[in-house]
């Protein structure tokens, strides 16, 4: 089978290329997509720093490193929480509330950009496929399933 066969192989290609977009973007700013997604991923009422990272996908070590980062920026604060000490919640500071904001507005730009050339159509069917995929993905027993079908 080629590469360019391969489902992964588009998912893979496209990704590159909007996040690609995405930073390049982002540096016009001193950001990157990854600062603007946590950004835009935080909860008015601050989020607690463990349910960041499986929202966003990421590990915990990758973004510790990211928040750290973030802190030293003055784009985010960490504040235990107010009935739960235990808890640590990330609250935006102003500079981060703004460069929210320019998140959000890139990534506006961006779908618009994609729905002014892909058709509502394509659109629906694509993004159906995808959520079908992560359902498949969800249990983590993608190759052993894969296995079972060919015996």
């Amino acid at each position: 089978m080629k590469q360019e066969e391969t489902i992964d192989f588009h998912i893979r290609w496209a990704w590159a290329k909007i996040s690609k977009a995405y930073n390049a973007e982002a540096a016009k700013s001193e950001g990157s997509m990854a600062i603007g997604y946590v950004l835009l991923n935080i909860e008015k009422e601050g989020t607690p720093s463990t349910k960041l990272g499986p929202k966003m996908g990421m590990e915990p070590t990758s973004l510790t490193r990211l928040l750290k980062s973030m802190e030293e920026m003055d784009l985010i604060s960490r504040q235990p929480d107010k009935q739960d000490k235990r808890v640590v919640r990330v609250h935006l500071t102003n500079k981060g509330k703004a460069m929210r904001e320019v998140s959000k507005d890139v990534v506006i730009r961006f779908n618009e950009f994609i729905r002014t050339n892909i058709s509502p159509k394509k659109l629906e069917v694509f993004i159906e496929v995808m959520q079908e995929i992560n359902a498949l993905l969800e249990n983590n027993m993608v190759f052993d399933t894969a296995i079972e079908n060919k015996q």
